[in-house]
């Protein structure tokens, strides 16, 4: 079978909308949104509720929870956090909450976060964090439709 040059650009085409389309031909995201197997970016999670800023963790203070290592400014959050790790991880795995909103998945800054309802939520961008504030309910309602099988 012979190629021309028109079947093969129409091919080069449509393979990344093959690719975009379809998930299950990829690998499935993990659980924890990571980078190294490090959670939000080395960032104390429990700063945001007691501090209301993101702080960095210190890499000597640490907890792993759900195959991911967590890093904490003290031992007294580091003990918080392993009291009760479900409150004070982010929705969604740290995956971006707008994104998850939009039935995908995209990595997060600790600077672009929200605390909604006692529950930390984090964004791919600050930029993307002023779209997520337009529609809070909204969001966080389809988010939780969409999780967890936007990990695929």
């Amino acid at each position: 079978m012979t190629l021309s040059r028109r079947h093969l650009l129409t091919l080069a085409l449509a393979t990344p909308a093959v690719v975009a389309f379809a998930p299950g031909a990829m690998a499935a995201s993990p659980e924890i949104y990571t980078e190294g197997g490090v959670a939000v970016d080395g960032t104390d999670v429990v700063a945001y509720f007691t501090q209301s800023a993101p702080v960095a963790g210190d890499e000597a203070i640490t907890f792993d929870y759900l195959g991911a290592v967590w890093r904490f400014s003290s031992q007294e959050n580091r003990d918080l956090f392993a009291a009760d790790p479900a409150a004070y991880a982010p929705q969604y795995g740290g995956y971006c909450a707008y994104a998850v909103s939009q039935g995908a998945t995209a990595s997060t800054v600790p600077e672009a976060w929200t605390i909604v309802d006692d529950k930390l939520y984090l964004n791919y961008s600050t930029g993307v964090r002023r779209r997520w504030l337009g529609d809070v309910p909204g969001h966080i309602e389809a988010a939780n439709a969409n999780w967890p099988s936007v990990l695929g």
